[in-house]
């Protein structure tokens, strides 16, 4: 008894002193140190382009900028009007867009059988996804602005953009209905409820962090997006005369029209703007890990 205890003592320091006292390879410490100097470079980079930025554009923004439309006959310069309609492209964007996408996930999560047919619109999503932005733009000029007579409009501009947006809210509804444990569904079904209640009640608000976190990144395109919305919105910045029929009217986004201050060599105005876009996109990445954080607290509780 007394040796084979003392044979397990020796083996137990054999292989703390084997652990402990192991070889540092040098390719370790050369590869460790490439990973943290390209997370490093990848920080100032993104450091850098913020801070240059908000350097040149934080001393041009003011509130006359923000509150006010660029006129010639006022002698103002502002981008409320392109704040509007970048409003206005984001709301018909995801009234579109948001129904049709996660009712497409759905499908092919919940009903559909696998096979041919989910393989091939799977495919046809990742598809869309990686097609430039200036093709849909020209595509939506073509179709939506010339075929069905809407011109250079809002609404042209929304229907291109909600084509490039399906893909991801699809792929990201997807991805959180997988995530929900099959005995949820399991046990729904089992007491008697339809497929329909079970998918309404319990696995939408379950996977709702998942759905809204693709539905705010969406967002975020949208906001970015000026390819697709040169050939589509137009750029008018005018203020809208009435809330509706501006839906049919030309409206130019924050980033369009920073494109044209900067065609226009007006370097001021273009680096406010770029500071008004990041400020943005930084609130919509942050509401979207909060949102997500805070539904994942309340799921775990």
């Amino acid at each position: 008894m007394t040796s084979n205890i003392a044979v397990s003592i020796n083996k137990a320091s054999e292989v703390r002193d084997s652990i402990y006292g192991k070889h540092v390879r040098t390719s370790d410490v050369i590869l460790t140190g490439v990973i943290y100097g390209c997370a490093g470079i990848a920080m100032l980079l993104l450091v850098g382009i913020l801070g240059y930025t908000f350097f040149r554009g934080i001393p041009n923004v003011s509130w006359e900028f923000l509150s006010t439309a660029t006129s010639t006959l006022k002698g103002t310069v502002g981008i409320l009007g392109n704040i509007i309609n970048t409003l206005y492209i984001v709301v018909i964007t995801l009234l579109i867009a948001t129904p049709i996408g996660v009712g497409s996930a759905v499908y092919l999560n919940e009903y559909a059988k696998p096979g041919r047919i989910v393989r091939a619109i799977e495919f046809t999503t990742e598809t869309l996804s990686g097609i430039p932005s200036i093709i849909f733009g020209l595509f939506g000029m073509v179709f939506f602005g010339n075929t069905l007579g809407l011109g250079y409009s809002i609404l042209t501009g929304a229907l291109t953009l909600t084509l490039m947006i399906l893909p991801l809210i699809t792929r990201t509804t997807q991805e959180a209905l997988k995530t929900v444990p099959d005995s949820y569904r399991h046990g729904a079904l089992g007491i008697g409820a339809t497929k329909w209640y079970m998918i309404r009640t319990i696995l939408l608000p379950s996977a709702m962090p998942g759905i809204l976190t693709g539905v705010i990144l969406a967002i975020g395109r949208i906001v970015g997006e000026s390819a697709a919305l040169l050939f589509t919105a137009g750029s008018g910045y005018y203020l809208p005369r009435n809330l509706i029929s501006k839906i049919f009217e030309s409206g130019g986004t924050m980033t369009i029209q920073l494109y044209l201050f900067m065609q226009k060599a007006n370097y001021d105005e273009a680096f406010a703007t770029a500071v008004v876009l990041l400020v943005v996109v930084l609130g919509i990445n942050g509401l979207a890990k909060f949102l997500s954080h805070k539904f994942n607290v309340e799921a775990k509780a």
